[in-house]
């Protein structure tokens, strides 16, 4: 899928998403394919193994691959056959890379033991080519989720990905809620179709955002 003029999103299942520009950006890569394109730059949402999987960022790590990881991914990230640069992140922080800028949000359950606030466990907030890509991780509604509204700037198309699967993270109805709650351009429902979550809870997503006004969208998976 094409967002403004010169970024491409693809999913890939669960969490997991490739974002492209001049780049090739990974977020939480699960279960992907053998031959995935080689990344530029990994961001790792938390330490869990549907989200910091070794296995799979040794399929699309090369020489110089950057990730960005809270603390407790560190441990997990075991030498790789090539060289690669690690940035340790907590929620709050602001990276520049160049073209592409990241706001490191917090993530977190408010009435369930999975994603504990302590653990500063993250979702990110990219910023490239006129386009900002907001991907919540493992989380529930949050108040936080409110700063987003402030980072939207007049003409910019603003995509959240946002998790519907129930039990770890919000429920579908609870996604609305935070899609209301963020008002984006494109609303994107992921955290489903493996292990918790079905299609039809996607599907569920996008009608009831589109009962409030909220342009949503299921992506194939790549």
């Amino acid at each position: 899928m094409r967002i403004g003029k010169d970024v491409e999103l693809n999913w890939l299942g669960h969490s997991g998403f490739m974002i492209k520009n001049s780049r090739v950006i990974y977020i939480d890569p699960y279960n992907i394919k053998e031959g995935s394109e080689k990344a530029d730059l990994i961001l790792i949402t938390h330490s869990h193994y549907d989200h910091c999987s070794v296995a799979d960022l040794n399929k699309i790590v090369q020489e110089g691959t950057k990730i960005v990881l809270p603390a407790d991914c560190q441990s997990k990230i075991t030498r790789f056959r090539v060289s690669i640069k690690i940035e340790i992140v907590e929620p709050g922080q602001e990276l520049d890379l160049g073209e592409i800028k990241l706001l490191v949000l917090p993530a977190y359950n408010i009435d369930k033991p999975f994603h504990s606030k302590d653990e500063a466990w993250v979702g990110y907030l990219i910023k490239m080519n006129g386009v900002l890509i907001y991907h919540a991780g493992d989380t529930d509604k949050i108040d936080e989720m409110q700063k987003l509204t402030g980072h939207k700037q007049k003409g910019k198309d603003f995509v959240a990905l946002l998790p519907i699967g129930g039990r770890f993270t919000m429920s579908v109805e609870e996604a609305v809620e935070a899609a209301k709650l963020i008002k984006p351009s494109l609303a994107i429902p992921m955290h489903y179709g493996s292990i918790v979550g079905s299609e039809e809870d996607a599907k569920e997503f996008v009608q009831f955002c589109k009962e409030e006004g909220i342009n949503a969208k299921i992506l194939e998976k790549l």
